[in-house]
């Protein structure tokens, strides 16, 4: 960790509250290879984050909800971990979760639209007071 690093560090409860992972979580990112530098430890053995890390966890949270599967991840973090040199690799698998996550997009659009019909139909339907059924008067 650098001098600038150690001027801004966090306990595991302090990246808890800003990344929004649980404690056991960022235990689990810990134990299974999903940080790309370790953690580092006071002399009492509590974990100490740095900007860098937090910086990280955060990337990881919203590749997670967007559904990179945990291979993928560790794979992503195993890259960084090397270094330099392995960027075009790094960006392959950006792109590809970049594309997966554009397909959700637009199947999550497309029902919404259908959503948004169905919410109109109801909606001039109470406001009318009409007897009919609005599902059978589409």
């Amino acid at each position: 960790m650098s001098d600038d690093e150690r001027a801004t560090v966090f306990s595991i409860g302090d990246v808890a509250r800003v990344t929004g992972l649980g404690v056991h979580a960022l235990r689990f990112y810990e134990r299974n290879g999903l940080l790309v530098d370790p953690i580092e430890r006071t002399p009492g053995g509590r974990r100490v984050y740095s900007e860098t890390d937090v910086e990280w966890l955060t990337v990881c949270v919203k590749l997670r909800e967007s559904g990179m599967p945990l291979a993928e991840l560790r794979r992503f973090a195993a890259l960084v971990r090397q270094g330099p040199g392995n960027e075009p690799d790094r960006l392959r698998l950006l792109q590809e979760h970049e594309k997966r996550v554009r397909a959700q997009l637009a199947s999550i659009t497309d029902c919404l639209e259908v959503i948004t019909g169905k919410v109109a139909i109801y909606r001039r339907h109470v406001a009318s007071g009409a007897a009919a059924d609005p599902w059978l008067s589409r």
